[in-house]
């Protein structure tokens, strides 16, 4: 069973399908008719009018209406669309159990506990027939979906078929007068349009529901009795064919699946069972814990059933609708009514190929779940759920292209999942010991790797690579290396989709999709609400998908959109340019053509391909506000800009570009005081002074005009202004603008009009106008204000201007494409705005009595042409431009443009960037000054993490790979990278890697230093310089592979020099534990050491286990120093005096944990032995062996990894990457 859908509520008595939307009405218990979407799992809307419970309810096949039925006798007829009940249908006198629309004609029926059926007219509202006959309950009634047969079941023990063909005749002509006649007599004394065909009985209790098979003559019914029935009728009779047995409690519905030849019941034993019609046989059981079953429906068209209980109601399929499929180059294989067929691309030619037998057994969902297939073999497995999982793998035999009638036997296997993994090897899934199994093509096994997680499925990823999944993340696993190639966090992922190149994987999970690359780095999350079905890359790196309802696309950044609408699922196969082939679920291959402008646009924006974005803009009919949108919010409001006829639109995406002369325009035909406005600030943040001043003076805005004189240094407008003002009687503006102008005698003159007399007095005489003061003294008499004593005045004049202020000064810089490619209205732009600024815009101001004053004095013409004639190629500073070559057909700049006007140069990208993109050498990230991405590689490689020894070396890497200079003083030290190879003839755009401090050639001066320093006993300081050597090597960069390869040569002798080392210190802070002391020392001499420092482990050795009386052991060390031909004369001594004394007394007296025969390593940790055959676990960088217990810790000989770690190896050489 396949649960699409699940809600929970109070008890649901009645459900129907919507037959055309993925609806589903759901009546409870508690009086609610609930309406869902199934698909969205949302609640559209409830209907909340009935007292009591609903039992019945049933959508109209073509009309936006329902019918329900309910406890309180009352059937009502909805209407959704209006969201309330149109009219209530009256007549029954109890409880209402079922209700149905008829397909063809506007009737319902309905059975009710008052023992009658009745059939009711909804379009004219009346009870058109009543059917009585049953003498008990009537718990259930339906029409023939084709025939004139209505059936019903009720608790009298019986099933009643009722024919109502004389109905349909009365409905369809009652035309003639004689019908007429006959028609008012039945309305007289009852008719008998309705007349019961059979009886039948067979049940021994009640039965609860019956109904007709779809197509054939044939009944089912279930009753408290816990049976199903099958009867068959003819024309004259029926009877009862067989019985199903098998519930525990009453059978409460069933009926027949539309699709498949099943029988579906369910009952208060709280369990749904599927039955085989034909062998009449169970064949599926599904359970609920506490909820008994009430009412099942099935979908009209859609292979859908619902299931009411207790607790809300389940929407579920029987069985996968999903062909099993495997695209191939240019074709197609799948599987359809059990044979595989192929289905070619390009000439779109479908063949059948071979049958393929589906295993015996009589469940549901046996059939074939996955495909795969290999092209060189022509073989193909096929993968289905039959005993818990298994394979059969089938090969094609190249003649029966065509014919596809050779039965061959398949090759049969148990397992999870199977897929070719390489040309004539394929993996199989063993769950129950979590292992793959490589089996070649005649099914033998031929190599086992157990897998690194919980794996549920594998699916292909490459040759001889497996994508693990587990329940909640998925793995790449290299099934030649047994290492793990990536790991990534996702929901439950169902399908696996690889583009063409293996580069891009797509995971679809039920309800997202992850993009990631081939190494499972992810690079996008999706979410959708309608479940996602399938998907394919096409050629441009896009991914395509599908949802139950939409064909959608998906960009490399994550944006997504919808391409076309479905009516029907569909499983992508693959996409040719705008054709999407498809597989539908009745298994026949679909092209469907698509309209990819939408998608292709802005891939082309993503990309930085302006100039595909340019002819699109220009050829293609791209439009609406989703797309405006868009554009705004990627940052391209100049292009959005093109797309717009509405003003207002075009006003706003003109300011956010900063394009001040579109703005202009639009401004102009809106002509409104806030978009003027607006436009004078933004001309006001861009420094055009002019066409702040004309925004000024459409909003009649004097004082802000006034300022901008004032700051612009125009004294002659700012007069004008002062007489404006003046004319139109504003006192403040005049005064203003007499304080601006530091005009006195106009302020004295303002100040005594406004009858201020003291304060025109105080004016006067401050500023020494000694005339006018007194003849204000001698107006004022008494009252004249005294002045401050002891203060001296301070003259109060602004500064005259010396230059007039124009526009501000803008650089010169290449229009982007955008700007000259589009631009049609650039050509007259600036005309138009000379003639706007030039306007007369003194009539609207009505100064008529100003003397002296023609209009065309009041004219705010511009004065500064000549810097006008700089501004004229572009309006403000271009904020949005993008730096790319201008285009072809724009010479207009070119032309113009002044050679002396300075350029900015374009910022390049930083070399620290470029090495790190080029890169993945942590030596080379630690260069550029990317110690976390470098920390990170490290990591990944070698299982690093504490990287505080590395610390010095990753500042002196960054330091040492650039120089400093200074320039100026003031000016901060510029960097310099210095690059490895560089030499005079190299291109100068060409970056080369970044030259590094550290050398092989230095690591082979200090292994020798460290030779030296054991050579002399100077234990400490060798181990010093072969640890430097250890945190080096990581940090290491070399060219060819042979010097990789000596790299990882010296890791493992330097590994060997500090283990012994480290366990010689040891031994000689051990005083007082002897037998520590010779095992210590024993296992110094299994080292992997220089030849003359392996005879001093050995002498070391043998004069430790000598004195303390073990002399069995201390002749083993003196016979192994004699086997090494000592060139010093007295070792050889030495050793064969011990031999002789041992002779004597061959034995040990202290017991150690030192076995010579047996070959072992020394842990690297606790310094103990690790026989062969012993488990242990090793450093991913140094390769030092340890005993399990350490796993996880840090690693004490290198003290940079982290045991037992997984780690993808060292890479220190370019070459390697190649």
């Amino acid at each position: 069973m396949l649960t699409k859908f699940e809600t929970k509520s109070n008890r649901v008595k009645g459900l129907s399908f919507h037959s055309k939307r993925p609806w589903i009405l759901a009546s409870l218990h508690s009086g609610v008719i609930q309406l869902w979407d199934y698909r969205m799992g949302t609640l559209i809307d409830r209907f909340d009018e009935h007292d009591g419970p609903v039992r019945g309810v049933h959508f109209h096949k073509s009309q936006p209406l329902f019918v329900s039925g309910g406890d309180d006798y009352k059937i009502k007829v909805w209407n959704y669309k209006l969201h309330r009940c149109l009219f209530t249908l009256l007549g029954h006198l109890d409880y209402i159990r079922t209700v149905q629309f008829h397909h063809e004609y506007p009737w319902i029926v309905s059975a009710s506990d008052d023992q009658t059926i009745r059939i009711w007219n909804w379009q004219s509202r009346t009870c058109i027939s009543v059917l009585t006959g049953h003498n008990h309950y009537v718990m259930c009634a339906s029409f023939h979906p084709k025939e004139d047969l209505v059936v019903s079941a009720s608790l009298d023990q019986t099933v009643r078929v009722w024919d109502i063909g004389a109905l349909r005749k009365k409905t369809v002509s009652p035309a003639d007068d004689i019908l007429r006649l006959s028609q008012m007599n039945t309305d007289f004394f009852g008719g008998v349009d309705a007349v019961v065909k059979y009886v039948l009985e067979g049940h021994d209790r009640g039965v609860n529901w019956a109904s007709f098979h779809p197509t054939l003559p044939l009944i089912v019914s279930g009753a408290d009795d816990r049976q199903v029935k099958i009867w068959r009728m003819n024309d004259t009779k029926a009877w009862e064919v067989d019985t199903l047995r098998g519930h525990m409690n009453n059978v409460s519905c069933v009926l027949f699946h539309a699709r498949q030849d099943i029988i579906v019941s369910n009952s208060e034993d709280k369990s749904i069972r599927v039955w085989d019609a034909t062998k009449r046989t169970g064949l599926q059981t599904f359970r609920r814990e506490h909820d008994r079953f009430w009412i099942l429906s099935a979908h009209p068209e859609m292979n859908l059933l619902a299931a009411g209980h207790d607790s809300g109601m389940i929407v579920f399929k029987l069985e996968r609708e999903r062909p099993a499929f495997s695209v191939s180059g240019e074709s197609v294989f799948y599987v359809r009514d059990r044979f595989l067929r192929a289905f070619e691309y390009s000439t779109q030619k479908d063949t059948q190929l071979i049958p393929i037998r589906r295993p015996g057994s009589n469940g549901l969902n046996q059939g074939p779940r996955t495909l795969s297939y290999s092209p060189t073999e022509n073989a193909v497995l096929v993968c289905s759920d039959v005993d818990g999982g298994s394979y059969e793998l089938y090969v094609v035999p190249k003649d029966s292209y065509g014919r596809g009638d050779t039965v061959q036997e398949a090759k049969r296997g148990s397992g999870g999942s199977a897929v070719f993994v390489a040309r004539n090897r394929f993996a199989v899934l063993e769950k129950s010991s979590n292992q793959v199994l490589v089996k070649n093509l005649k099914n033998e096994i031929v190599k086992k790797s157990v897998l690194p997680i919980a794996t549920d499925a594998i699916f292909y990823a490459g040759t001889g690579n497996l994508l693990c999944r587990a329940e909640d993340r998925v793995v790449i696993f290299d099934l030649q290396q047994r290492i793990v190639l990536g790991d990534l966090q996702t929901s439950f992922v169902r399908y696996v989709v690889w583009s063409q190149d293996m580069e891009s994987v797509a995971l679809l999970s039920k309800h997202s999709i992850v993009i990631a690359d081939k190494k499972l780095v992810h690079r996008c999350t999706l979410h959708e609400t309608i479940r996602v079905k399938s998907g394919a890359w096409d050629d441009n790196g896009v991914f395509i998908y599908t949802t139950l309802t939409h064909i959608k696309y998906c960009l490399p950044n994550g944006d997504s959109g919808i391409i076309k609408t479905l009516d029907v699922p569909v499983y992508v196969t693959k996409i040719f340019g705008n054709t999407i082939f498809c597989l539908d679920r009745e298994g026949k291959n679909r092209p469907i053509i698509i309209d990819s402008t939408e998608y292709i646009f802005k891939l082309s924006l993503l990309r930085k391909r302006y100039d595909q974005v340019m002819s699109m803009i220009k050829n293609s009919e791209l439009c609406g506000q989703a797309m405006i949108a868009y554009l705004q919010q990627k940052g391209f409001p100049q292009v959005a800009l093109y797309f717009v006829k509405d003003e207002r639109t075009r006003f706003n995406l003109a300011l956010e570009s900063g394009n001040i002369e579109k703005a202009l325009e639009s401004a102009k035909k809106i002509d409104e005081k806030d978009y003027w406005y607006r436009l004078g600030v933004e001309a006001l943040r861009q420094g055009n002074t002019g066409i702040v001043e004309y925004a000024y003076q459409k909003t009649k805005n004097f004082e802000r005009l006034s300022f901008h004189y004032l700051i612009t240094g125009n004294l002659d407008k700012l007069s004008k202004m002062m007489k404006i003002a003046e004319v139109k009687n504003d006192v403040m503006g005049q005064f203003h603008d007499a304080l601006y102008l530091g005009d006195v005698r106009e302020r004295v003159k303002i100040l005594e009009n406004a009858g201020h007399l003291p304060l025109a007095y105080i004016t006067a005489s401050v500023h020494g106008l000694n005339d006018i003061a007194e003849r204000l003294a001698a107006e004022l008499g008494d009252n004249i204000p005294s002045l401050p004593e002891g203060k001296k005045a301070s003259l109060l004049i602004p500064p005259s201007p010396v230059m007039c202020a124009g526009d501000w000064p803008l650089l010169m810089v290449s229009k982007g494409i955008f700007e000259g490619g589009l631009d049609d209205t650039g050509r007259d732009a600036h005309e138009d705005y000379e003639e706007a600024a030039d306007a007369d815009w003194g009539e609207a101001l009505d100064i008529d009595e100003v003397d002296k004053m023609q209009n065309g004095d009041i004219t705010m013409a511009l004065d500064e042409e000549d810097v006008h004639n700089e501004n004229d190629e572009e309006g403000g500073w271009d904020l949005e431009d993008l730096d790319l070559p201008p285009d072809a057909e724009t010479p207009k700049t070119a032309s113009s443009a002044r050679s002396s006007v300075f350029i900015s140069p374009t910022p390049g990208m930083p070399v620290s960037q470029i090495w790190v993109q080029r890169s993945s050498l942590a030596a080379e990230h630690a260069a550029a000054g990317n110690f976390d991405t470098a920390m990170r590689l490290l990591s990944r490689q070698l299982g690093i993490c504490n990287f505080a020894p590395l610390k010095s070396q990753f500042i002196d890497l960054h330091l040492g790979s650039h120089s400093y200079l200074r320039a100026l003083t003031s000016a901060p030290v510029i960097s310099v990278a210095v690059e490895r190879g560089w030499s005079e003839s190299a291109s100068p755009n060409v970056r080369g890697p970044p030259a590094l401090i550290f050398s092989f050639s230095q690591l082979e001066e200090k292994l020798r230093a460290g030779y030296k320093a054991t050579t002399a006993g100077k234990f400490s300081e060798a181990l010093r310089h072969f640890l430097a050597i250890l945190h080096t090597i990581p940090l290491i960069v070399v060219e060819t592979r042979r010097e990789v390869d000596e790299v990882k040569e010296l890791i493992v002798i330097v590994k060997e020099y500090v283990l012994s080392l480290q366990m010689e210190l040891k031994r000689r802070e051990l005083k007082d534990d002897p037998v520590r002391q010779q095992e210590l020392a024993a296992y110094f001499t299994h080292c992997n050491l220089q030849l003359p420092h392996t005879r001093l482990a050995l002498m070391n050795a043998m004069t430790v286990c000598f004195k303390a009386q073990n002399m069995s052991t201390a002749a083993n060390f003196a016979r192994r120093l004699l086997e090494t031909n000592p060139s010093i004369e007295n070792q050889a001594i030495k050793a064969r005096q011990v031999l002789q004394a041992a002779e004597r007394n061959m034995r040990d007296a202290t017991e150690i944990n030192y076995d010579f025969r047996n070959p072992f390593v020394v842990c690297g940790a606790t310094y103990v032995p690790i026989y062969r055959g012993q488990k242990d676990v090793t450093c991913p960088y140094c390769g030092t062996h340890f005993v399990p217990s350490q796993q996880g810790q840090l690693c004490t000989v290198c003290d940079l990894a982290a045991i037992g770690s997984d780690a993808s190896g060292l890479l220190c050489s370019p070459s390697q990457i190649r």
